[in-house]
């Protein structure tokens, strides 16, 4: 009898071996959730075999009750301590046991007796009941993700109970850590046929180099896609230093010699942040592509929500070449054919750049045949003495048209062109322009964040002068022998004089070409001069507020006094200052029907886009302006010194 009862016990003994060789492959493979449910049976099954013996041998009863209670007490201590929070559940959902990282997830003192859902919000009882994993839910517990399902635990045929595991899924739902990098060399045709030609594999070489040798630095994969464009895969973390750097980068290659006449830039882009690295390059070419029609030579940092710039302290380099030029006037045209109508306009508080272009525009449009009308509102201060010139033209009678008579007229073949303008806070109506299927852009201003989006047909060319400048090239393209009058060519000339500051300020080739060909049509250069000219009152005015700059690090900063209500004045004596020894750049404010105008210029040293850009505004590194709501005037002293400050930093 013993014997046979030693054989009984060596089977017990042999089954506790295999169910602890299971438990430490489960364990090794790590699958904690199998280990858990692998246990909890076993030990239902360990009670029975023991209960069975006790029964058939008639073995000491205190000795065999005491072995299962401590097997039984050792296989709970393991479901207790277990790092992954577990509970049991009857059919109810009321708790009937629950281990320590479960009491420490949720700060329970005694759930036992408790229903599931008082103690886990937002838990969907009815899929934990259901006892399968298919029907796992996810719940969110202190910044944690879970994942929740319950597994059926029987311990005869009249008594069930639920297993409830939570499993830490934070990691799945956490953003992914690469970040994607996109660099462009702005100006490598140009910078490489700017040198020596026994040196220009060199320089070439020099630049391959410094960018391996920056992707090195960052344990980043660089993958050069075409001439003169890499992409690199980088850690998030990496990101974050280049930022406090303000992507240094953009100085090493610049400072790049071997003789080149044209310092070398880049422009980056950078995606971060998304769920996946797809749209981390979306991001990334969407940010290269917006540093690119900024002028290039800087890097732009793109997550879902926010876009940051660095760098952007080289003039842009003009193109000579005019075939986009021709490309754009080709397709311009077949758009004009294909509309009904052609409505032209510009930004608020419109100047002679913007008018002009407008005009000329218009030009071309009447020789396609095509009713055309240039949408005006009543702030013409800026080109109300060129306006009183044409309103006295027979021909311009009907050439103007209201917002609000344009909202009325306008259908779904109308061709809207936005000329000087691409951002929608300065479009004269944003409300025609959401009307409106088909929105063409023409502007030489750095490319704004806030561009409209859906335009057919973009023009952006940061190169260039002024938006007059770019139209007087579109429209020698348009037509063979287009028939501009005298005055649509001065009004084209005054646009390029103004944004030229008389042809001081980012003229090229390309600007005195066309110049030249608008003097040919017979624009008077002295008409022009006196669009420009001031009255008495108006140039003691801009002495006053002159006289009223404080001059801080070579920056001057001017307030109009309260009798001035117009931003031409402002702007005016911003160009004015700069005339000033020793004045590197000017900012002027003027306060309009409670809102605070700031008007930017320098000389190209300091770039008054970025810093203007940092309260909203935009425009040129030279000449740049803004408008702020609801600030006083000592708040929006404070907003301009802080943005100068951080953006001296960076070179600007």
């Amino acid at each position: 009898m013993k014997l046979k009862f030693l054989n009984k016990g060596s089977k017990v003994t042999s089954y506790l071996i295999i169910v602890l060789i299971i438990s430490v492959i489960l364990a090794f493979f790590r699958l904690p959730f199998i280990l858990l449910a692998f246990l909890g049976l076993n030990s239902i099954y360990l009670g029975r075999l023991i209960n069975g013996l006790i029964d058939e041998k008639n073995l000491n009863e205190n000795n065999i009750e005491n072995l299962s209670i401590n097997i039984n007490n050792n296989i709970r201590d393991n479901l207790f301590n277990l790092i992954y929070p577990v509970c049991m559940l009857n059919l109810n959902g009321d708790i009937i046991w629950y281990n320590k990282s479960f009491e420490k997830l949720f700060a329970v003192n005694d759930a036992n007796g408790s229903n599931l859902v008082s103690v886990v919000r937002g838990i969907a009882l009815d899929k934990v009941l259901k006892c399968d994993k298919k029907y796992y839910q996810r719940i969110k517990v202190k910044k944690l993700i879970y994942e929740v399902y319950g597994k059926m635990v029987i311990q005869d045929s009249k008594t069930h109970f639920c297993m409830v595991y939570f499993n830490d899924v934070t990691y799945l739902s956490e953003k992914t850590k690469e970040s994607i990098i996109l660099i462009e060399v702005d100006n490598l045709n140009e910078a490489v046929k700017s040198t020596d030609e026994n040196i220009r594999p060199l320089l070439a070489a020099e630049i391959e180099r410094a960018l391996n040798q920056y992707a090195n630095s960052m344990d980043a994969m660089i993958k050069r896609y075409d001439y003169g464009k890499y992409i690199l895969s980088v850690d998030d973390n990496v990101i974050e230093a280049q930022i406090k750097k303000k992507f240094d980068i953009l100085d090493k290659i610049r400072d790049i010699d071997f003789g080149n006449e044209i310092d070398v830039t880049l422009s980056i882009g950078v995606g971060r942040g998304r769920n996946t690295p797809a749209k981390n390059y979306d991001d990334a070419a969407r940010a290269k592509e917006l540093a690119l029609g900024r002028g290039g030579d800087q890097a732009v940092v793109k997550n879902d929500k926010e876009i940051s710039f660095f760098g952007g302290n080289t003039k842009e380099l003009e193109k000579r070449t005019k075939v986009r030029a021709r490309v754009v006037a080709r397709a311009l045209k077949e758009l004009v054919y294909e509309s009904n109508q052609v409505y032209i306009m510009g930004h608020k508080n419109p100047d002679m750049d913007c008018f002009g272009a407008a005009l000329g525009i218009a030009s071309v449009v009447k020789g396609l045949g095509k009713n055309v009308k240039i949408v005006l509102d009543d702030n013409i201060n800026a080109i109300d003495i060129f306006l009183e010139k044409i309103s006295n033209k027979r021909e311009y009678s009907d050439l103007f048209i209201s917002p609000k008579d344009a909202k009325i007229t306008i259908d779904s073949n109308t061709l809207l062109i936005l000329v000087d303008v691409h951002n929608k806070g300065y479009v004269m109506d944003s409300e025609l322009v959401e009307m409106s299927n088909k929105v063409v852009i023409i502007d030489h201003h750095r490319r704004s964040p806030d561009i409209i989006n859906g335009a057919i047909l973009t023009y952006l060319e940061v190169y260039a002068s002024s938006t007059s400048e770019l139209v007087t090239e579109i429209v020698q393209y348009m037509l063979d022998k287009p028939k501009i009058t005298k005055l649509e060519a001065e009004g084209l000339l005054a646009g390029i004089y103004m944004d030229t500051k008389n042809f001081t300020f980012k003229t090229g080739v390309r600007t005195f070409e066309a110049a030249s060909y608008l003097r040919k049509l017979g624009a008077d250069t002295i008409d022009i001069k006196k669009i420009f000219s001031n009255d008495l009152e108006n140039y003691i005015t801009k002495a006053e507020i002159i006289k009223s700059a404080k001059v801080e690090d070579n920056i001057a900063i001017a307030i109009c006094p309260p009798n001035v209500k117009d931003t031409v004045t402002a702007a005016q004596a911003a160009d004015e200052l700069l005339n000033i020894t020793g004045i590197k750049a000017s900012f002027v404010f003027v306060i309009i029907d409670d809102n605070i105008y700031i008007s930017g210029r320098s000389f190209g040293d300091i770039n008054v886009q970025v810093i203007l850009e940092a309260l909203d505004g935009g425009g040129h590194m030279t000449m740049a302006g803004t408008r702020l709501k609801g600030v006083s005037l000592e708040e929006a002293l404070t907003m301009l010194k802080k943005s100068i400050k951080e953006n001296l930093g960076e070179g600007e």
